[in-house]
């Protein structure tokens, strides 16, 4: 089933903390937030909006490191501090002109559920909460920060017949 619904996505939103990372924040005496993000979920990000998915970052936390990575990804839809990611969701898909099932959305806890509920695939990680993974069309097998983000790519351009022209540059 997660196959069929990836077939047309056109938009995947994700949220930051435990699904682009591992959810552990990391803050330094000086109140200064880090996090760590995984190189193979960026390239496949970057593959991902090569095959023309459009991607966005949906997060209630605001932080300069991820704006930083949004922007070294290339990703433009970038929302932080968001207390509503429903309606957010809801005005970007409006922006881009796409219906709900023509969007994607990767969480891990339940105040991603409205968003998750609301969209054409829902994904999320194992290490969520019960009730998050029961309402998921999709939970990957990689851990939030540790692959979680490529897997979900390459499942999208697989889904979508894109993923060996993707590949192809390496492959020569």
């Amino acid at each position: 089933m997660p196959l069929n619904r990836a077939k047309s996505i056109r938009l995947i939103a994700f949220d930051v903390d435990g699904v682009m990372t591992d959810g552990g924040l990391f803050l330094a005496d000086s109140g200064k937030e880090l996090k760590r993000f995984n190189s193979l979920d960026g390239h496949g990000l970057k593959m991902l909006m090569a095959s023309g998915v459009e991607l966005a970052i949906i997060t209630g936390r605001t932080s300069q490191c991820v704006e930083l990575r949004a922007h070294s990804l290339g990703i433009t839809h970038l929302y932080q501090g968001v207390n509503d990611k429903l309606d957010t969701m809801q005005e970007l898909l409006a922006r881009l002109q796409l219906p709900p099932d023509a969007a994607a959305f990767m969480g891990d806890d339940v105040v991603d559920l409205p968003v998750m509920r609301h969209v054409g695939l829902s994904i999320s990680v194992p290490d969520a909460p019960q009730v998050v993974r029961d309402r998921a069309h999709y939970v990957t097998r990689c851990s939030g920060g540790h692959g979680a983000v490529r897997e979900v790519c390459e499942l999208l351009m697989s889904a979508q017949g894109t993923l060996d022209l993707q590949l192809e540059p390496y492959l020569k």
